[in-house]
């Protein structure tokens, strides 16, 4: 038998496609929250949903590992794009995670954690190299999936994978101002979330393995056009499950 793998999402249309992969599953309440755990390409799995923010998304890593014995976590779901280049349809593999509302100068530095000495929380190596692998799968099959027609309406262009640095805080960015302010202060930042610095955080305090996967979604800025559950339903799920499929197949 494969690893035990849990697999996070903030929301249940993020979910729900990869439910289906697991036959097997059954339902269980720990802490308020309901888990489901089964088997899949030889793994055991127990998936969750988060919630948005990091307090929930920490609560949860933490049942995770306390309770299922989780030995990684998948944090798979969408996100703002912040880096020029990174647009909607596009999937963003984290190798790094920032809490971008972190600031707590000047008794340390912007970004820093207070106590641990550190501002960026690593991505697990091995997770990462498969998340990529697997994206860059999803990125293909994709227009396979839907029509010329879908696509363009959705604001879709040619999707392609990034790897690098996901920031995270407890807002939902939608402004030219704040996006530019983010990219002022974290130029390095590819895209925008409410949950991956957080559950990278505890995963990193556990010693537990931690991987990001986020479809952009929307630029998380004035000019954002897509409509949100319209692109949950029609692509956002649909990466998750493919990506979530190849990437155990990988491990």
């Amino acid at each position: 038998m494969g690893q035990h793998i849990a697999i996070v999402s903030a929301l249940h249309a993020e979910l729900a496609e990869v439910l289906t992969l697991m036959p097997d599953e059954h339902k269980r309440t720990v802490g308020g929250r309901t888990f489901w755990s089964g088997h899949l390409h030889g793994h055991e799995v127990v998936a969750t949903l988060s919630g948005m923010g990091k307090v929930a998304a920490a609560a949860t890593t933490t049942l995770l590992i306390d309770h299922f014995k989780a030995e990684q976590v998948i944090f798979t779901g969408v996100a703002g794009g912040l880096a020029l280049g990174v647009e909607v349809g596009d999937v963003v593999v984290g190798n790094g995670f920032v809490q971008h509302d972190m600031d707590v100068s000047p008794l340390f530095p912007r970004f820093e954690l207070p106590g641990q000495g550190i501002t960026r929380l690593p991505a697990d190596g091995v997770l990462t190299q498969v998340l990529k692998e697997a994206a860059e799968d999803a990125v293909t099959w994709l227009p396979k999936l839907l029509d010329a027609t879908t696509l363009a309406s959705l604001g879709l262009h040619r999707p392609s994978v990034h790897q690098g640095l996901i920031v995270s805080g407890d807002r939902f960015v939608s402004s030219n101002t704040e996006c530019e302010a983010l990219r002022a202060a974290l130029p390095e930042a590819l895209a925008v979330d409410m949950e991956s610095a957080a559950v990278a955080q505890v995963c990193r305090d556990f010693g537990v393995g931690f991987g990001a996967v986020r479809t952009i979604s929307d630029r998380a800025d004035n000019e954002a056009h897509v409509d949100f559950p319209r692109f949950l339903e029609q692509v956002a799920r649909h990466y998750s499950a493919r990506i979530i499929r190849k990437a155990l197949n990988l491990l």
